[in-house]
């Protein structure tokens, strides 16, 4: 179903609860499959949560993770260290696209008995759970930081610990980095060494920390962000349940939107984002190799606010739900944006007139239905397939409803 955005305006002054972090609550539901004494608060209500959620927990060989990459690269690592395990590890059309092959190769050179069902390299993977006696693997750290993570989580359980070499330039550090500190805080700090570009993760049989409080999702916040960057000077949102410092790395829209307009402020755990002046750029300028899930919605902001856009650091979105770069291009050239892409950076000049009535498409692709929402503070606009945000944020259209009102009712 679709759904058709009125020229609207944000409500001032407005609070709103996100939903725990999605990247948070995935790592954590991995470690209390593995140490079944950990609980944990706030969960993520995502739909990419309730399925990892579900197959952790399935009783059947048929494991189906639809659109979830996050739960495929780590129910890989997780079955393939099960011992006894055997279960058909699968997903949809566009998941079948999606490589896993350097993740794949760096479980069988630990031990791990796992073949492909369709084309080499790809899911689907038939899975046979053993004892991984390996304990020393090298992979490329400029690829998606999922697959380093998949196999740091269960390194706690291997008999012999894992020693992970990343080679190259690390991509998406931040989430290397949530995983590292989230594993320091359940086992201790004893168990984690990350130094350069190698990770010793040592064997622990239990828990130092029993609970995991988890943050509200900073990705989920973006999208607010951009909601108040598009409004006018003086307009607040306050965001509730939120952490300083934070594990996340799209924390870092607290900087990248200073230069938009926006400010933020942490009082307890309650974030107040405030539009404080125009655009402090005619060309916003940001290296999104650290924060790529942000691209987006960074880029849709420029779009809204008349500014150019040069993003970079982009190279790991051609493998996400879609190839987001060309979605990108597609969809802001429906608005009037003039956008040149490349395989790692994105960049347009000031669009002084956006179209109205455009219908964007959405691509199976949660980001790209909330990123282009904002504009509907500047025209019209439909959104197609409206039911894809349930993937991270199955609330969005109820919050946006509550807290826009269409200017002709103003």
């Amino acid at each position: 179903m679709d759904i058709s955005l009125s020229k609207s305006s944000l409500r001032s002054g407005q609070s709103l609860q996100l939903s725990g972090s999605k990247s948070e609550s995935n790592r954590a539901l991995l470690l209390q499959a593995l140490y079944p004494e950990l609980s944990i608060s706030n969960l993520s209500t995502a739909d990419d949560t309730h399925l990892l959620l579900k197959a952790l927990y399935s009783c059947t060989p048929l494991i189906d993770v639809h659109h979830a990459g996050t739960a495929m690269r780590f129910l890989t690592a997780y079955f393939a260290a099960q011992l006894g395990a055997d279960v058909l590890l699968m997903g949809s059309e566009r998941m079948h696209q999606r490589p896993i092959a350097l993740l794949v190769d760096a479980l069988r050179s630990l031990g791990a008995d796992i073949t492909y069902t369709e084309k080499e390299g790809f899911p689907p993977l038939r899975i046979r759970g053993k004892e991984l006696n390996g304990s020393r693997v090298s992979l490329q750290g400029n690829v998606s930081s999922q697959y380093s993570s998949a196999l740091l989580l269960i390194a706690p359980t291997l008999p012999n610990g894992l020693h992970l070499e990343l080679t190259g330039s690390i991509t998406s550090l931040p989430y290397l980095q949530m995983t590292l500190d989230l594993l320091s805080y359940c086992i201790g700090e004893e168990h984690v060494h990350f130094s350069g570009n190698e990770i010793r993760i040592t064997p622990a049989d239990s828990l130092q920390n029993y609970h995991w409080q988890v943050e509200s999702d900073w990705s989920s916040a973006s999208y607010w962000y951009s909601f108040v960057a598009l409004s006018p000077i003086g307009t607040t949102l306050s965001l509730r349940d939120f952490k300083q410092p934070s594990l996340q790395g799209d924390s870092a829209l607290q900087q990248l939107y200073r230069t938009l307009g926006v400010t933020t402020t942490l009082n307890d755990t309650t974030l107040t984002l405030t539009k404080v002046s125009a655009p402090q750029t005619d060309c916003f300028t940001a290296d999104l190799n650290a924060t790529p899930d942000i691209a987006q919605t960074l880029a849709v902001t420029c779009l809204g606010l008349g500014i150019g856009c040069a993003l970079s650091g982009l190279h790991t979105l051609s493998i996400k739900e879609t190839d987001r770069l060309t979605a990108l291009q597609t969809e802001l050239s429906k608005f009037g944006a003039e956008v040149t892409i490349t395989t790692d950076s994105l960049q347009f000049p000031p669009c002084r007139s956006l179209n109205s009535g455009v219908q964007v498409a959405t691509y199976n692709d949660h980001r790209m239905a909330m990123a282009f929402a904002p504009l509907m503070l500047l025209t019209s606009l439909i959104i197609l397939d409206k039911e894809v945000v349930t993937k991270s944020y199955p609330t969005f259209w109820q919050d946006v409803a509550q807290l826009t009102v269409e200017d002709e009712e103003k």
